[in-house]
């Protein structure tokens, strides 16, 4: 745990026994979490807990909010992005219509979009939705 430890230091993230553990769980997961992703992960802890959590790494930098169309915000780590202390980019997600899972695919950037002047840019997001390749074969 000392790695996460330095981690969210880096952040300016103080390390609390929960932090440590959700930054761990996400750390391991392949896909996107909801919140009640991560209440049936940590069934003995409170879902503000989770929720004060998640907002304080999202607010930090270490995870990032996709709405992938479903109605429900779900959150990634990017584990080099948090590691080195460098900005989220910006990536493209994948959300399989079969099993409802949403991947970040962070080697697949978006590019920088010039808009019209006058225009302002507060997020971007791109959704890409079909089967994954558990679902498709």
């Amino acid at each position: 745990m000392g790695e996460i430890e330095s981690v969210l230091k880096k952040h300016q993230i103080r390390p609390t026994a929960i932090r440590l553990l959700i930054y761990k769980y996400l750390s391991e997961s392949e896909v996107a979490m909801t919140l009640n992703d991560l209440e049936s992960a940590f069934d003995r802890s409170e879902r503000t807990t989770l929720y004060r959590t998640i907002k304080t790494f999202e607010k930090n930098g270490i995870v990032h909010q996709i709405d992938d169309g479903t109605g429900v915000a779900k959150y990634a780590l990017d584990e080099k992005i948090a590691e080195a202390g460098l900005p989220q980019d910006l990536h493209l997600h994948f959300h399989c219509e079969k099993c409802n899972e949403t991947i970040c695919l962070t080697d697949h950037k978006i590019p920088h979009i010039s808009l019209p002047q006058g225009f302002v840019s507060k997020d971007i997001n791109l959704v890409i939705k079909g089967l994954c390749d558990k679902c498709s074969s």
